[in-house]
């Protein structure tokens, strides 16, 4: 019971000061299973990191800092190409590279079963992961994934995404009234904020959009709380529904999200590995993602307002993820998938290689060719795949018994 008690004081504190409706959801969300458990948790997983590890030996990078299997998908460039790659870096830092292929591979161990993943295939897919990452690192070239040279699901993926149009994704969410687009209220991905909420985005959009070359692009027609991901539910996050290049089927929706401090801080503390010293977190969160994508995403920005900051980015009718579940299993058809997320991982380590204290090419070339590290990072991934869902029963129990009631 005590061990119990321990886990839930860590979640509990953690998660202090956010909404209260969509912290609930993350708690509830929380008990469906192990890996969103995982995806919860970010914090919990460095706070267990060995101090002491040949994991912490590895060339220093920029990583996401939380790339697990729902961390890769599709998004548009500022180039308005379609990409695959990672796609969330609220928790992204200088850390050794080895730090983001554990949370990957145990992801994969983790999820295996609500993923619908024998506990074998889900071992095999880590070593090809893995294989896939040295094979790439070792070229010590950095290459990206479209449609043209993607393969398997990705392609897959993209090929269907490019059939959908913006007037089909703003159906979705928003509806024409008298000529002009508001949100729909019955959305589940939609939640209306309240008044000093919109008045509060209303403030710092209106002053970040008067320094923009074409403010009128940017003209503000509604806001609504948007529900998604894990581990940030419950933070301030908005979708603004704006002119964009006029009238109600060019509107543009924009995703405004609140960045606070990197998970990974109180290790990196710990361990003495120094971070640059940013202007604020949502800078921290769009240099890194600038760095480690082969194109940024389409109108990213940092914005910081009377203390907070946030990351602007478009929300595109191109975001999406493999579905890995429809695969029930199928090595064949998981494999590629897998193997295109290693190279990814490679490819962005080398992109962002020789800034502020990340390793260059060469280092990394080096680095691929040592198997004591894989050997390790292999044996580490499986022992603290069985913590986690050692953690995640714990979790229930205590969820079960009302000890995530009040803030439920």
């Amino acid at each position: 019971m005590q061990k119990n008690d321990e886990l839930t004081q860590r979640i509990l504190r953690f998660n202090r000061g956010r909404h209260p409706q969509l912290l609930r959801l993350k708690y509830d969300k929380m008990r469906m299973n192990a890996f969103i458990f995982l995806r919860g948790t970010c914090h919990l997983f460095f706070a267990d990191w060995p101090q002491k590890s040949i994991l912490n030996e590895a060339p220093r990078v920029w990583i996401c800092g939380d790339l697990h299997l729902e961390n890769f998908g599709s998004y548009k460039g500022d180039n308005r190409l379609v990409y695959f790659d990672m796609n969330d870096f609220d928790e992204a830092a200088l850390a050794p590279c080895t730090w983001d292929l554990a949370r990957l591979m145990i992801s994969t161990l983790v999820g295996a079963e609500s993923l619908g993943f024998k506990e074998s295939t889900a071992l095999a897919l880590c070593e090809h992961y893995l294989e896939a990452y040295v094979k790439a690192l070792a070229t010590g070239r950095s290459r990206y994934v479209e449609q043209e040279t993607a393969r398997g699901l990705v392609r897959d993926l993209l090929v269907r995404l490019s059939a959908r149009n913006r007037k089909d994704f703003l159906n979705e969410r928003t509806k024409v009234v008298a000529g002009r687009r508001v949100f729909r209220t019955d959305h589940p991905r939609l939640l209306a904020a309240g008044a000093l909420e919109r008045d509060h985005v209303k403030d710092l959009f209106k002053a970040w959009a008067a320094r923009q070359p074409e403010p009128a692009f940017y003209k503000l027609h509604d806001i609504v709380r948007r529900i998604a991901g894990t581990g940030s539910l419950g933070v301030e996050r908005f979708i603004l529904l704006v002119g964009g290049k006029g009238g109600p089927n060019n509107n543009y929706l924009l995703d405004l999200k609140e960045e606070r401090p990197s998970a990974l801080q109180p290790l990196l503390t710990q361990l003495k590995l120094p971070q640059p010293r940013w202007a604020n977190q949502a800078a921290r969160v769009a240099e890194c993602e600038q760095r480690v994508q082969s194109t940024p995403p389409a109108l990213l920005a940092a914005i910081n307002y009377h203390g907070k900051s946030y990351i602007l980015r478009e929300l595109q009718p191109t975001l999406d993820r493999v579905s890995l579940i429809s695969c029930k299993g199928n090595l064949a058809q998981l494999q590629p998938v897998l193997e295109t997320m290693g190279e990814t991982t490679a490819w962005a380590q080398l992109r962002s290689g020789g800034r502020q204290g990340s390793a260059i090419a060469d280092e990394l070339m080096a680095f691929a060719q040592k198997p004591k590290w894989q050997r390790a990072l292999l044996q580490y991934v499986k022992s603290y795949s069985q913590r986690v869902n050692e953690d995640y029963a714990q979790y229930c129990q205590a969820y079960d018994a009302g000890a995530f009631k009040a803030a439920r």
